[in-house]
């Protein structure tokens, strides 16, 4: 395994750790979300140079979109929770309570 493929495979999973680990608030999850799709972003364009494959170039590029989508959506549900609940804390959301 190279210095690059390790240093994004532990980026992948230290943003997995912290999901699943650190869920105190939504603006945590969401940043190690994001901090994944970067590291996934980042490994697929460099696995598309690696094999000078032109088919495979626009895929980063739809990977990139799709986070951006994934980004707004979360922020939009931070704004919406912050303001309903007063607090971004996952602990204060009930499923049964709408």
């Amino acid at each position: 395994m190279t210095p690059a493929h390790f240093a994004f495979s532990s980026a992948f999973m230290l943003g997995l750790a912290g999901l699943a680990f650190h869920r105190t608030h939504l603006l945590s999850a969401l940043l190690c979300l994001e901090g994944m799709m970067l590291s996934l972003f980042i490994a697929m364009s460099l696995w598309a140079l690696q094999l000078d494959a032109t088919a495979f170039s626009p895929a980063p590029m739809l990977l990139l979109a799709f986070s951006a989508c994934e980004a707004s959506a979360g922020l939009a549900l931070l704004v919406a929770t912050a303001r309903t609940h007063g607090t971004d804390r996952l602990q204060s959301l009930n499923l049964l309570q709408c």
